[in-house]
């Protein structure tokens, strides 16, 4: 098999959920509870989805004042292309770190930088 394995939504999910916070449908508050607390309680997975002392910093920084469209130049999955294509967004993910290290900065991946099992209390 050679096709691309999910839907191609995660790259623009939270540029997608902050553009209803600027609409005033969601808080960032509930942004942050629904896409990080929320997975990591529900799952139970170890030491994700918080900011606290001893938890992996799984970190994304966004600029809430740059506005870009969704095209074919920008999309990273590997099925080349998205459901939000041609949209224009407000936000912009400029850097992601995950277990501290960053590993996505202004567009670009660090290839050397590659995530650990994740670990589930059940």
């Amino acid at each position: 098999l050679t096709a691309a394995s999910g839907g191609p939504l995660i790259q623009h999910s939270l540029v997608a959920m902050l553009q209803l916070a600027k609409r005033g449908v969601l808080s960032p508050e509930k942004i942050v509870d629904k896409m990080c607390h929320a997975p990591a309680e529900l799952f139970k997975i170890e030491k994700r989805g918080f900011i606290r002392p001893g938890y992996y910093a799984d970190l994304t920084l966004v600029n809430p004042n740059i506005s870009w469209n969704v095209s074919s130049e920008n999309i990273l999955y590997k099925c080349g292309w998205s459901p939000f294509e041609g949209m224009l967004f407000d936000t912009r993910v400029e850097k992601t770190w995950v277990n501290g290290n960053k590993v996505y900065d202004q567009g670009k991946f660090d290839a050397n930088v590659r995530g650990k099992r994740l670990l589930f209390d059940v």
